[in-house]
This record gives structure tokens, sequence and C-alpha cells, in this order.
């Protein structure tokens, strides 16, 4: 499964990653990791449908990952479950606007990421839709 990590701080996509590890449960498929750093490019990789999951990071700049979360959810047919990862917790209203499918805050715990990333693998597995 591909799983998008955008992020404009390579620092923070290669902790991601390293957090995520190759595969977040023993019932799932290998990741297959896909970095971006800018919003142009979430937005094309996206619309090409082969993103199973997509991480974004809240406090990217200078488009936030919670906004490009919000866009994608109004403009991407099929959207990818998306998890937000905040550096606040106070935050949380913010990725609930986001439309954001599940929320983590800093520092990073590799079994709840594994866990929020794993659910939303399961979910996208039972609930693409078909291409147009």
């Amino acid at each position: 499964m591909k799983v998008l990590v955008y992020s404009d701080d390579a620092n923070t996509r290669s902790q991601i990653r390293l957090a995520l590890g190759r595969r977040p449960a023993a019932d799932l498929p290998l990741i297959e990791y896909v970095e971006v750093a800018t919003q142009p490019a979430v937005v094309a990789r996206l619309d090409e449908g082969d993103i199973d999951v997509a991480i974004v990071d809240g406090e990217a700049q200078p488009a936030g990952g919670l906004g490009v979360c919000r866009q994608a959810k109004d403009e991407v047919y099929d959207c990818p479950p998306m998890l937000a990862i905040i550096a606040r917790r106070d935050d949380g209203w913010l990725a609930t606007w986001s439309r954001a499918d599940a929320v983590l805050s800093l520092p990073l715990d590799p079994m709840a990421l594994a866990n929020s990333v794993a659910d939303l693998m399961r979910r996208r597995a039972e609930n693409r839709l078909p291409a147009l």
C-alpha cells in the first residue's frame, strides 16, 4: 500500500517513516512511501488515485497540512483516509475542521502511529471506490 507523507521538513518526514516502519500490522502489506514537500505535489499525487493513506504535517509551511487535508477532502475523488499530525493538543479543533480521519500529536508515539495507520489502511482496503 502507498502512504503519502507530506511535510516541508525532511526531518519530519524521516521521523514519520522511522516511527511507522515498513508494516504497521502483521495482516497488512508492506508500505511504499511517497514523500512530498509541497501542496501542489500533494494534490498531484492524490489526483493520480494510487495513494492509500496520507499523513500530513499540521506545521508544514507555507501550506499547512490541515488546510491541505481539508482541500483534499473537498476536491479529490475517493480521497484516501488522512492522518493529521499536530504539534499542540489545542489544535485538535483545527484537525476536526480539516476533516482528518485520525489525529496524533507530537511527539510521535510509534505504537499509536502504527495503530492509527493500520486502521486507516484497513478502512481504505474495504471502502476503495472504482476508478472513474
